[in-house]
Protein backbone atom coordinates (compact mmCIF):
# COMPACT_ATOMS: atom_id res chain seq x y z
CA UNK A 1 0.00 0.00 0.00
CA UNK A 2 1.23 3.20 -1.05
CA UNK A 3 2.18 5.90 1.82
CA UNK A 4 2.97 9.14 0.91
CA UNK A 5 1.76 11.24 -2.04
CA UNK A 6 3.73 14.37 -3.14
CA UNK A 7 1.27 16.33 -5.67
CA UNK A 8 1.95 19.02 -7.74
CA UNK A 9 0.13 21.65 -9.42
CA UNK A 10 1.29 22.78 -12.34
CA UNK A 11 0.72 25.53 -15.20
CA UNK A 12 2.70 26.59 -17.45
CA UNK A 13 5.92 25.74 -15.17
CA UNK A 14 8.28 24.68 -17.55
CA UNK A 15 11.18 27.07 -16.79
CA UNK A 16 11.41 25.60 -13.47
CA UNK A 17 9.81 22.44 -13.42
CA UNK A 18 12.63 20.32 -14.11
CA UNK A 19 14.28 21.29 -11.21
CA UNK A 20 11.86 20.22 -8.56
CA UNK A 21 11.46 16.94 -10.14
CA UNK A 22 14.88 16.51 -9.74
CA UNK A 23 15.03 17.05 -6.47
CA UNK A 24 11.99 14.82 -5.85
CA UNK A 25 13.87 12.23 -7.93
CA UNK A 26 16.93 12.12 -5.16
CA UNK A 27 14.79 11.54 -1.89
CA UNK A 28 15.21 8.82 -0.27
CA UNK A 29 12.47 7.36 2.57
CA UNK A 30 12.12 3.87 3.65
CA UNK A 31 8.20 3.77 2.64
CA UNK A 32 6.78 3.85 -0.41
CA UNK A 33 6.07 6.82 -2.20
CA UNK A 34 4.79 8.89 -4.94
CA UNK A 35 4.49 12.32 -6.73
CA UNK A 36 1.31 13.28 -8.90
CA UNK A 37 1.48 15.87 -11.20
CA UNK A 38 -1.89 17.77 -12.12
CA UNK A 39 -1.50 20.09 -15.05
CA UNK A 40 -3.88 22.64 -15.04
CA UNK A 41 -3.78 23.33 -18.42
CA UNK A 42 -0.24 23.96 -19.46
CA UNK A 43 0.62 25.01 -23.27
CA UNK A 44 4.20 25.29 -23.07
CA UNK A 45 6.74 22.20 -22.20
CA UNK A 46 5.94 21.06 -18.82
CA UNK A 47 3.96 18.01 -20.09
CA UNK A 48 7.21 16.75 -21.91
CA UNK A 49 9.51 17.67 -19.50
CA UNK A 50 7.96 15.81 -17.27
CA UNK A 51 7.62 13.03 -18.86
CA UNK A 52 11.27 13.16 -19.26
CA UNK A 53 11.40 12.62 -15.38
CA UNK A 54 9.70 9.33 -14.84
CA UNK A 55 12.54 6.95 -15.52
CA UNK A 56 13.80 8.33 -12.70
CA UNK A 57 10.91 7.51 -10.29
CA UNK A 58 9.18 4.36 -9.10
CA UNK A 59 5.89 6.40 -9.44
CA UNK A 60 5.48 9.21 -11.14
CA UNK A 61 2.13 9.85 -12.83
CA UNK A 62 0.98 12.86 -14.93
CA UNK A 63 -2.73 13.59 -14.53
CA UNK A 64 -5.07 16.14 -16.65
CA UNK A 65 -6.64 18.47 -14.22
CA UNK A 66 -7.49 21.25 -16.96
CA UNK A 67 -11.63 21.66 -16.73
CA UNK A 68 -11.60 24.26 -14.10
CA UNK A 69 -8.34 26.99 -13.96
CA UNK A 70 -6.48 27.32 -10.51
CA UNK A 71 -4.08 25.36 -8.36
CA UNK A 72 -7.05 24.45 -6.03
CA UNK A 73 -8.73 22.16 -8.25
CA UNK A 74 -5.22 20.58 -9.68
CA UNK A 75 -4.56 19.63 -6.45
CA UNK A 76 -8.06 18.38 -5.38
CA UNK A 77 -7.58 16.22 -8.79
CA UNK A 78 -4.16 14.67 -7.46
CA UNK A 79 -5.62 14.25 -4.06
CA UNK A 80 -8.50 12.43 -5.50
CA UNK A 81 -6.32 10.27 -7.19
CA UNK A 82 -3.50 9.61 -4.83
CA UNK A 83 -2.99 6.32 -3.68
CA UNK A 84 -1.36 7.56 -0.26
CA UNK A 85 -3.00 7.56 2.99
CA UNK A 86 -0.61 10.68 3.72
CA UNK A 87 -0.84 13.31 0.89
CA UNK A 88 2.19 16.29 0.67
CA UNK A 89 1.79 19.68 -1.65
CA UNK A 90 4.90 21.20 -2.88
CA UNK A 91 4.72 23.73 -5.80
CA UNK A 92 6.48 23.27 -9.65
CA UNK A 93 8.66 26.38 -9.47
CA UNK A 94 10.65 25.63 -6.14
CA UNK A 95 12.77 22.90 -5.27
CA UNK A 96 12.44 20.24 -1.94
CA UNK A 97 15.37 20.23 -0.08
CA UNK A 98 17.31 16.51 0.61
CA UNK A 99 15.66 14.47 3.33
CA UNK A 100 12.07 16.60 2.40
CA UNK A 101 10.24 13.07 1.60
CA UNK A 102 11.22 11.59 4.92
CA UNK A 103 10.43 15.05 7.12
CA UNK A 104 7.19 15.26 5.61
CA UNK A 105 6.46 11.29 5.69
CA UNK A 106 7.70 10.69 9.27
CA UNK A 107 5.69 14.03 10.84
CA UNK A 108 2.30 13.47 9.06
CA UNK A 109 2.54 9.65 10.69
CA UNK A 110 2.32 11.59 13.87
CA UNK A 111 0.38 14.74 13.09
CA UNK A 112 -2.88 15.39 11.16
CA UNK A 113 -1.53 18.58 9.72
CA UNK A 114 2.24 19.70 9.23
CA UNK A 115 3.89 22.59 7.45
CA UNK A 116 7.41 22.88 6.88
CA UNK A 117 10.40 24.95 6.85
CA UNK A 118 10.72 27.62 3.67
CA UNK A 119 14.14 29.16 2.88
CA UNK A 120 14.72 31.84 0.46
CA UNK A 121 18.48 32.48 -0.04
CA UNK A 122 19.14 29.54 -2.64
CA UNK A 123 16.14 31.37 -5.71
CA UNK A 124 16.38 34.45 -4.92
CA UNK A 125 18.50 37.00 -5.15
CA UNK A 126 19.55 39.52 -2.50
CA UNK A 127 17.86 42.62 -3.51
CA UNK A 128 14.32 40.37 -3.66
CA UNK A 129 15.02 38.74 -0.75
CA UNK A 130 15.93 41.72 1.23
CA UNK A 131 12.34 43.24 0.43
CA UNK A 132 10.16 40.61 1.63
CA UNK A 133 9.40 39.19 4.88
CA UNK A 134 10.86 35.84 5.42
CA UNK A 135 7.35 33.85 6.50
CA UNK A 136 7.15 30.17 7.59
CA UNK A 137 11.24 30.62 8.66
CA UNK A 138 10.92 29.75 12.02
CA UNK A 139 7.57 29.51 12.72
CA UNK A 140 4.21 29.60 11.40
CA UNK A 141 3.00 32.81 10.57
CA UNK A 142 -1.04 34.27 11.63
CA UNK A 143 -3.95 35.80 9.83
CA UNK A 144 -3.28 39.41 10.61
CA UNK A 145 -6.37 40.26 11.94
CA UNK A 146 -6.06 37.00 13.67
CA UNK A 147 -3.08 36.66 15.47
CA UNK A 148 -4.72 33.33 17.03
CA UNK A 149 -4.83 31.60 14.09
CA UNK A 150 -2.06 30.39 12.26
CA UNK A 151 -1.79 29.65 8.13
CA UNK A 152 1.13 28.08 5.96
CA UNK A 153 1.75 27.86 2.55
CA UNK A 154 0.70 25.01 0.37
CA UNK A 155 3.88 24.53 -1.16
CA UNK A 156 5.38 22.88 1.57
CA UNK A 157 2.59 21.69 3.47
CA UNK A 158 0.44 18.06 4.09
CA UNK A 159 -2.55 16.46 5.44
CA UNK A 160 -3.65 13.29 6.51
CA UNK A 161 -6.02 12.16 3.83
CA UNK A 162 -8.45 11.52 6.02
CA UNK A 163 -8.40 15.29 7.54
CA UNK A 164 -8.23 16.23 4.12
CA UNK A 165 -11.78 14.70 3.06
CA UNK A 166 -13.40 15.98 6.48
CA UNK A 167 -12.53 19.69 5.59
CA UNK A 168 -13.70 19.05 1.84
CA UNK A 169 -9.94 19.91 0.25
CA UNK A 170 -9.20 23.20 -1.62
CA UNK A 171 -12.04 25.81 -2.04
CA UNK A 172 -12.01 25.70 -5.88
CA UNK A 173 -14.67 29.22 -5.77
CA UNK A 174 -10.89 30.70 -4.80
CA UNK A 175 -8.27 31.17 -7.51
CA UNK A 176 -6.00 32.40 -4.83
CA UNK A 177 -5.35 32.34 -1.36
CA UNK A 178 -6.97 28.93 -1.57
CA UNK A 179 -3.98 27.43 0.78
CA UNK A 180 -5.03 29.88 4.07
CA UNK A 181 -8.24 29.16 3.51
CA UNK A 182 -8.15 25.64 3.88
CA UNK A 183 -5.99 25.99 6.92
CA UNK A 184 -8.63 28.44 8.23
CA UNK A 185 -10.70 25.36 7.59
CA UNK A 186 -8.50 22.80 9.34
CA UNK A 187 -8.36 25.27 12.50
CA UNK A 188 -12.55 25.50 12.61
CA UNK A 189 -12.67 21.94 12.64
CA UNK A 190 -10.40 21.93 15.98
CA UNK A 191 -7.17 20.17 14.40
CA UNK A 192 -3.55 21.98 15.06
CA UNK A 193 -0.95 23.06 12.24
CA UNK A 194 2.35 21.82 13.28
CA UNK A 195 5.48 23.43 12.17
CA UNK A 196 8.29 20.73 11.04
CA UNK A 197 11.47 22.81 10.73
CA UNK A 198 13.18 19.77 8.94
CA UNK A 199 11.07 19.03 5.78
CA UNK A 200 13.18 22.30 4.41
CA UNK A 201 11.94 23.71 0.85
CA UNK A 202 14.18 26.22 -1.32
CA UNK A 203 11.33 29.10 -2.23
CA UNK A 204 11.15 31.34 -5.17
CA UNK A 205 9.83 34.55 -5.00
CA UNK A 206 8.18 36.35 -8.42
CA UNK A 207 11.53 37.47 -10.03
CA UNK A 208 10.56 40.76 -11.57
CA UNK A 209 9.10 44.21 -10.20
CA UNK A 210 5.58 43.79 -11.82
CA UNK A 211 5.58 40.42 -10.91
CA UNK A 212 6.11 41.73 -7.14
CA UNK A 213 3.34 44.28 -7.70
CA UNK A 214 0.57 41.46 -9.75
CA UNK A 215 0.81 39.33 -7.04
CA UNK A 216 0.67 42.03 -3.92
CA UNK A 217 -3.04 43.16 -5.87
CA UNK A 218 -4.29 40.01 -6.58
CA UNK A 219 -3.56 38.20 -3.42
CA UNK A 220 -4.59 41.41 -1.04
CA UNK A 221 -8.20 41.27 -3.41
CA UNK A 222 -8.31 37.71 -2.31
CA UNK A 223 -8.11 38.14 0.94
CA UNK A 224 -10.80 40.48 1.25
CA UNK A 225 -13.09 37.53 -0.36
CA UNK A 226 -11.57 35.28 2.35
CA UNK A 227 -12.40 37.86 4.69
CA UNK A 228 -15.72 37.85 3.36
CA UNK A 229 -16.21 34.55 3.78
CA UNK A 230 -15.56 33.92 7.41
CA UNK A 231 -16.85 37.22 8.18
CA UNK A 232 -19.94 35.56 9.98
CA UNK A 233 -18.08 32.94 12.28
CA UNK A 234 -16.37 36.19 13.92
CA UNK A 235 -13.13 34.59 13.96
CA UNK A 236 -11.36 37.55 12.72
CA UNK A 237 -10.62 39.72 15.84
CA UNK A 238 -8.96 43.22 14.10
CA UNK A 239 -10.94 45.14 11.87
CA UNK A 240 -9.76 44.16 8.32
CA UNK A 241 -8.38 48.06 7.80
CA UNK A 242 -5.69 48.02 10.07
CA UNK A 243 -4.05 45.55 7.46
CA UNK A 244 -4.18 48.27 4.58
CA UNK A 245 -1.12 49.95 4.15
CA UNK A 246 -2.17 53.86 4.67
CA UNK A 247 -1.08 56.91 2.55
CA UNK A 248 1.59 57.39 5.33
CA UNK A 249 3.60 54.04 4.87
CA UNK A 250 3.43 54.75 1.02
CA UNK A 251 5.07 57.65 1.29
CA UNK A 252 7.63 56.64 4.07
CA UNK A 253 8.14 53.98 2.12
CA UNK A 254 8.65 56.24 -1.48
CA UNK A 255 11.15 58.90 0.15
CA UNK A 256 13.08 56.02 1.60
CA UNK A 257 13.84 54.61 -1.80
CA UNK A 258 17.73 54.38 -2.10
CA UNK A 259 18.15 50.88 -4.07
CA UNK A 260 16.28 48.21 -5.90
CA UNK A 261 15.03 46.13 -2.32
CA UNK A 262 13.41 49.33 -1.61
CA UNK A 263 11.86 49.90 -4.29
CA UNK A 264 10.74 46.63 -4.38
CA UNK A 265 9.01 46.88 -0.70
CA UNK A 266 7.32 50.13 -2.40
CA UNK A 267 5.91 48.43 -4.56
CA UNK A 268 4.20 45.55 -3.08
CA UNK A 269 3.13 48.06 -0.48
CA UNK A 270 1.81 49.86 -3.21
CA UNK A 271 0.28 46.61 -4.79
CA UNK A 272 -1.58 45.79 -0.94
CA UNK A 273 -3.08 49.06 -0.80
CA UNK A 274 -4.28 48.77 -4.39
CA UNK A 275 -5.34 44.96 -3.98
CA UNK A 276 -7.24 46.05 -0.66
CA UNK A 277 -9.17 48.94 -1.95
CA UNK A 278 -9.91 47.17 -5.04
CA UNK A 279 -11.17 44.09 -2.77
CA UNK A 280 -13.57 45.95 -1.01
CA UNK A 281 -15.47 47.30 -3.64
CA UNK A 282 -15.22 44.34 -6.03
CA UNK A 283 -16.70 41.85 -3.04
CA UNK A 284 -18.45 44.75 -1.26
CA UNK A 285 -16.98 44.07 2.06
CA UNK A 286 -18.39 46.27 5.33
CA UNK A 287 -15.27 47.12 7.02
Amino acid sequence: MMKLSVIIPCFNSAKFLGQQLEALAQQEWSESWEVILADNGSTDDSIAIARRYQHKFSHLRIVDASAIPGAAYARNVGAKVAKGELLAFCDADDEVAPGWIAAMGEALSRYEFVAGRLEREKLNEPWLRKSRIAAQTNKLSTFPCAPNLKRANSCNFGLQRSLFKEIGGFDESLIRLEDFDLCLKVQIAGKELHFIPEALVYYRYRPTLTAVYKQAVHSCEAEILLFKKYQSLGIFSLPIKKTIPSIGVLVKCLVQIRDKSQLAKFIQNLGCYVGYKRGIIKYQYQT
